[in-house]
């Protein structure tokens, strides 16, 4: 037994040296028509048997059409990257956000991770806009070549920016027919993309223009100084408020944040970029605490370009709202009694996680065998999330205020559905990305397509907040609508806050002269 685990470590050992030479060799083959035809049939087929709600969006016979049309246009032997910008657009058309082939981009070795560890980003120092067809440059906290706010980004290394944005608009998928999620995640995902695609390269060529006058600028990827290496040193370290807070060191900012707005505590003020669940439960009971001490009237949560994230959280988050006691979500569906066991346990799991995934996997198997339940003919998830829910003692009784934008995704828009359904908020903004209705998510069956190779993560459960449904097939439309511009951004102004603060000052104005 011992000598067999050694024997296990050393392959594991001797193939994690090779592996990013021998997938990136994988990547440049070409693959004949028949097996990405083969490829296209093993996509559908595990979308057929795994989704639960997979003709949502698009009827059968048009998804029929939709992949039969795809393999007629396949006669050339392709690589694995070309075959994905063919594949992917047709996955997009199911419309279902979560759905999406990972694009098979280049590895990097060790020792070119740790090359790019001691130098900065070349295009992430940025913040993006996007706009139609175009493609502006919002923010540069570094003063790179003193680029200046409102540029305009022409071309990239000769190329326009307007190829890319078409070619890279058809990769995404959004809920239903939302229309405002695009050009958030667009902005958000352009050079993952065009990394992807071209690989991490130390410089590039800007064409801009910039108050009507064009300029080239040629970017390069700089070492890091030691103030900057210091810096991300002390960043890393974990403080008590950053893990509440749940600190992020990439953007050296916080996922969550509280204030109150007013010297008298009236108003109070949370911002939640992710439902990363990390230390949230220990957040939300200091802060409403906080709110509940200081008597605030009013509440304002901030989930503009927050992708979602732990239904959890979000199901604790609504404990602190509800003044009646609460279901969030309806329960969830799965295709069969075994769908929570197509997970892909092992998937890409290193030797000494294997073990220990080894040891666990029975408490893993019956968990999840036992989690299923089937009711009329349907076969349903557990979670707790779908129980009566009570308020907790710390329930907010105010009046609430929920900013949104086309980035609100996900569990975002679940919470956004229920509140608006429960007319427990004043919603202000724009539709959320994420549908009204719910979506399929909660967690994975990673298929990988045997020929290409490319992997496709297909959700496992129908999660829908429990709600009369609206049938639009659209976003969670807000109460107020309020779109913030390219200018505003650069203005630094923001409408739907501005609003949301004029209406609590009249509101208070209107009682004191009552």
């Amino acid at each position: 037994m011992h000598l067999k685990n050694y024997f296990i470590i050393l392959v594991f050992a001797m193939t994690s040296c090779v592996s990013v030479k021998k997938y990136n060799e994988q990547q440049k083959v070409c693959i004949p028509p028949e097996k990405l035809k083969a490829d296209v049939d093993f996509a559908y087929s595990r979308l057929k048997e795994t989704h639960p709600q997979l003709y949502w969006y698009i009827s059968e016979k048009d998804l029929d059409y939709k992949f039969d049309s795809l393999k007629q246009t396949l006669t050339e032997p392709l690589t694995p990257l070309q075959f994905y910008f063919k594949l992917q657009p047709v996955i997009a058309d199911i419309r279902e956000g979560h759905l999406a082939l990972r694009i098979p981009s280049k590895r990097i070795s060790k020792k070119e991770i740790r090359n790019l560890e001691n130098k900065k980003g070349m295009f992430s120092r940025f913040g993006y806009y996007v706009k139609g067809d175009r493609l502006y440059i919002t923010e540069n906290k570094d003063s790179i070549q003193n680029i200046q706010p409102g540029t305009e980004i022409l071309s990239i290394d000769h190329v326009p920016v307007s190829d890319y944005i078409r070619k890279y608009r058809k990769l995404i998928s959004s809920d239903g027919f939302n229309t405002t999620f695009h050009p958030y995640y667009l902005k958000d995902v352009f050079f993952g993309y065009y990394v992807a695609e071209k690989g991490y390269e130390d410089r590039a060529t800007l064409e801009t223009i910039y108050k009507g006058q064009k300029k080239t600028y040629e970017l390069t990827r700089e070492s890091k100084s030691e103030d900057d290496l210091k810096k991300e040193k002390e960043n890393g370290k974990r403080t008590e408020e950053k893990k509440i807070n749940d600190y992020i060191a990439f953007s050296d900012s916080y996922n969550r944040n509280f204030k109150f707005l007013d010297r008298d505590s009236t108003t109070a003020y949370i911002k939640v970029k992710s439902f990363s669940s990390d230390y949230s439960a220990k957040f939300y009971k200091e802060t409403f605490g906080k709110i509940r001490k200081a008597g605030s009237s009013y509440l304002i949560i901030d989930i503009r370009n927050n992708y979602g994230g732990s239904l959890q959280e979000i199901n604790n988050l609504y404990s602190y709202l509800s003044p009646e006691p609460y279901t969030l979500i309806k329960p969830s569906q799965v295709t069969s009694a075994i769908s929570p066991l197509k997970t892909n346990y092992f998937r890409k799991t290193g030797f000494l996680p294997y073990v220990l995934k080894t040891l666990a996997y029975p408490a893993f198997f019956f968990g999840q065998t036992f989690s299923t339940y089937k009711k009329d003919g349907r076969f349903y998830y557990k979670n707790k999330a779908d129980k009566l829910s009570k308020p907790n003692t710390d329930v907010f009784t105010g009046k609430v205020f929920v900013l949104i934008n086309g980035s609100s995704f996900s569990a975002s828009s679940i919470l956004t559905a229920k509140m608006k359904n429960d007319k427990r908020a004043v919603l202000v903004g724009e539709e959320t990305g994420g549908a009204n209705d719910g979506t399929v998510a909660g967690f994975y069956s990673y298929q990988t397509l045997p020929n290409s190779k490319i992997d496709l993560p297909i959700g496992v459960l129908l999660v829908q907040p429990n709600i009369d449904f609206t049938g639009t097939q659209r976003g969670v439309v807000p109460d107020v609508k309020i779109s913030e511009t390219l200018q505003d951004i650069l203005d630094k102004k923001d409408p739907e806050m501005d609003w949301v603060m004029k209406e609590i000052e009249n509101e208070k104005t209107g009682k004191q002269q009552h």
